[in-house]
């Protein structure tokens, strides 16, 4: 069993978290739950995925058990943030043909091999952007835009969580293979501790791009487990 970092001398009890490769002991008090882009871009028909050719048929439950693991965080005093990816409606934010991101993002491709779609994929303040409609901030969560797959690149994900003693990370959201993964190797990187949901989570491409990502991540970078599991830790 693997103890995750400890720094609040809060009263938090510590708990075992059952996961792979092994188990982590984690308090409430140092983690955070990582909601990560559930917006309509990746979540919902008509949005940017689904638009792009990706299959978005099997998001449902994956709303479904985030929407249970956003409950289960903020009864046990777990902090719920939210990740949003997008860039400003001229997408100067997404970088021209000297950034890489210009030249890999489908939402950009898409946009520019289809001229009728121009300026709908991601755009700040468009529909594509928001929330999906089932998963809704509250007061105490906070809410980080991005610009890049990784929620840590250019945002203050680290300040805020370094400054409450926060230093593991349960991870949920779309894509597990682009967004999720990038934002728990930079958190590797920097010392936090990664776990993964792999049934609330959700990949872009087939589900062997998801299976490789979750043994990917806990072959080198992190952890996995279920919502159940999750539930199970933090009722006790």
């Amino acid at each position: 069993m693997i103890t995750g970092y400890s720094l609040n001398t809060g009263e938090s009890p510590q708990v075992v978290l059952k996961a792979e490769p092994e188990n982590l002991a984690i308090k409430a008090s140092e983690t955070a739950l990582i909601v990560v882009d559930m917006q309509n871009a990746y979540a919902s028909k008509e949005g940017y995925l689904d638009l792009a050719g990706f299959d978005v048929s099997g998001t449902g439950p994956v709303i479904e058990n985030i929407n249970k693991t956003i409950e289960i965080s903020r009864k046990a005093g777990i902090q719920v943030v939210f990740l949003q990816n997008g860039w400003d409606n001229k997408y100067v934010e997404a970088g021209g043909e000297g950034s890489p991101n210009w030249h890999k993002s489908n939402a950009l491709k898409t946009m520019r091999k289809q001229p009728e779609l121009s300026g709908r994929f991601l755009s700040k303040g468009g529909w594509d952007y928001e929330l999906v409609e089932e998963i809704k901030p509250q007061q105490g969560d906070w809410v980080i835009p991005k610009t890049r797959y990784s929620g840590f690149f250019n945002t203050n994900l680290d300040t805020m969580l370094r400054s409450r003693g926060i230093r593991n990370l349960v991870f949920t959201g779309i894509a597990t293979n682009v967004c999720v993964e990038s934002t728990l190797r930079d958190g590797f990187h920097l010392e936090y501790f990664g776990v993964v949901l792999s049934d609330a989570t959700h990949q872009a491409g087939p589900r062997s791009a998801h299976d490789a990502a979750l043994l990917n991540i806990r072959t080198f970078f992190g952890w996995v487990t279920t919502l159940e599991d999750y539930s199970n830790a933090l009722a006790k």
